[in-house]
């Protein structure tokens, strides 16, 4: 009799063929092999970025080390959103879960309290949050600094999966309005920073018959300025409304982000159904349908252009490590400039740390080449930063040179200007000769929206 039940239910199933064809699930293809890139990368990073970074201790003004796993991580895709609005379900529909031991759970109430992160893996096993924080070869050991409470919220799940060979998912607790995040037990705000921080691509996901923009998806937006190419917005279970509803709902929807986001270059809205069962009948079938492919090749295209995002993001990495070490060299220039034989180091220094604009601190370093003054950190941070890192503690950067290793500056500077950009140019001979313009891959000052269709 449980057959004949299940066979009653098979049929609202949606065919999956685009699916496995958008995302390539099919093809015996090897993956492109990067390791050779992967080594210059990491040879680069260490060599001529971490010196400085440490010298300069980077790590406490942006609190973001990179570490080896994070280097050679795969693309990682963000799910976020209100509480029951499918990203579960989402998940379980792109990776063909339903119906199996493995499926994530999923229900009408908040069901996910845990960060959990779906890789691959040969079988299908569950590892504690705990353990990954400790495996310095996964990217997630810097978790570490969240607490314990944090790592009990945190589970991984290894299943073997194609797309999971070359992407890995994280699905995070919803988003729960009129609650402190002090209920929570951990700095949730915090731990969605490092996810975002980390993520190549961010799906938002909404649900139509309840939008609610609260205090803490308020919170969540401003967390994701600047990162707008990378968000994409999905207003999922759209089958669930009539045409003219959804219609209203979509406007509604952008009204609320609107003071959220940066309105110049919006993220992405897609509308459609991310679920294996059959579209509601009467409903866009065919929008719903084309929407979700066009989700799909954006997906696509982000694990297509991991290398090239992956060299961005340690460049972009570098030129805020070079700039951290500028201002404090600027910092430590000015304090013995203005330090006499009789001066209170203590008094001098409170003094240029208050007001570094009265000595032009800031100013000087825009004066400089590829300085772009929105990558310069706020004052403020520098007065924490100091308050822990006393100034004498510093070297100049003239005194940060060595007869067989070269200048710090120099090598990070050589980094940035031509060794990350030429190792951006030999992954792009292999693919399309237009791959290699810095519009594409965003090597320029500024990134550019990658993912956006011309």
């Amino acid at each position: 009799p449980a057959e004949e039940v299940e066979d009653a239910s098979e049929p609202t199933k949606r065919d999956r063929s685009h699916l496995e064809s958008t995302l390539k699930l099919n093809e015996d293809k090897p993956a492109d092999d990067f390791s050779g890139v992967l080594q210059r990368l990491r040879k680069i990073y260490h060599s001529s970025i971490k010196p400085l970074e440490q010298s300069y201790r980077y790590n406490e003004l942006r609190q973001h080390e990179i570490t080896d796993g994070e280097i050679t991580s795969k693309p990682m895709v963000l799910f976020l959103g209100p509480w029951s609005v499918g990203k579960s379900s989402m998940i379980n529909y792109l990776l063909g879960l339903d119906d199996t031991p493995y499926q994530l759970y999923t229900g009408a109430e908040p069901t996910t309290s845990e960060f959990t992160v779906i890789m691959h893996g040969p079988k299908l096993k569950t590892i504690e949050g705990i353990v990954m924080a400790a495996d310095s070869a996964r990217s997630f050991s810097p978790l570490e600094k969240f607490g314990q409470n944090f790592l009990e919220k945190l589970i991984g799940i290894e299943v073997p999966h194609k797309l999971l060979e070359r992407v890995t998912f994280v699905d995070t607790p919803g988003i729960i309005e009129n609650r402190k995040q002090q209920e929570r037990g951990y700095p949730f705000n915090d731990v969605c920073q490092w996810f975002i921080d980390r993520a190549d691509l961010i799906f938002v996901v909404f649900d139509p018959t309840k939008l609610d923009v609260g205090l803490e998806l308020e919170m969540l937006f401003r967390q994701l300025k600047g990162r707008e190419s990378q968000i994409r917005i999905i207003l999922n279970k759209a089958d669930s409304l009539a045409t003219q509803e959804l219609m209203r709902v979509y406007g509604a929807l952008f009204w609320s982000l609107a003071p959220l986001i940066n309105v110049t270059e919006p993220p992405r809205v897609y509308v459609s159904s991310f679920w294996p069962h059959e579209y509601h009948p009467d409903t866009h079938k065919d929008l719903f349908l084309k929407e979700e492919i066009s989700l799909l090749e954006d997906l696509n295209q982000v694990i297509e252009n991991r290398m090239e995002n992956k060299i961005a993001f340690i460049r972009q990495h570098a030129i805020r490590v070079r700039i951290h070490a500028l201002l404090v060299d600027r910092y430590l220039q000015t304090y013995k400039d203005k330090m006499t034989f009789f001066s209170d180091g203590e008094l001098v220094f409170r003094d240029i740390v208050e007001d570094p604009d009265k000595f032009f601190i800031f100013k000087s370093i825009l004066a400089k080449t590829n300085v772009s003054k929105f990558d310069l950190p706020n004052r403020e941070a520098y007065k924490d930063f100091f308050g822990i890192n006393p100034i004498t503690s510093f070297k100049l950067l003239s005194q940060q040179c060595s007869y067989m290793g070269g200048c710090f500056l120099e090598k990070i500077e050589k980094a940035i200007t031509r060794e990350l950009p030429d190792l951006l140019g030999s992954i792009g001979l292999g693919k399309k000769p237009n791959v290699l313009s810095c519009d594409i891959t965003g090597c320029s000052e500024t990134p550019k929206n990658r993912y956006r269709k011309p």
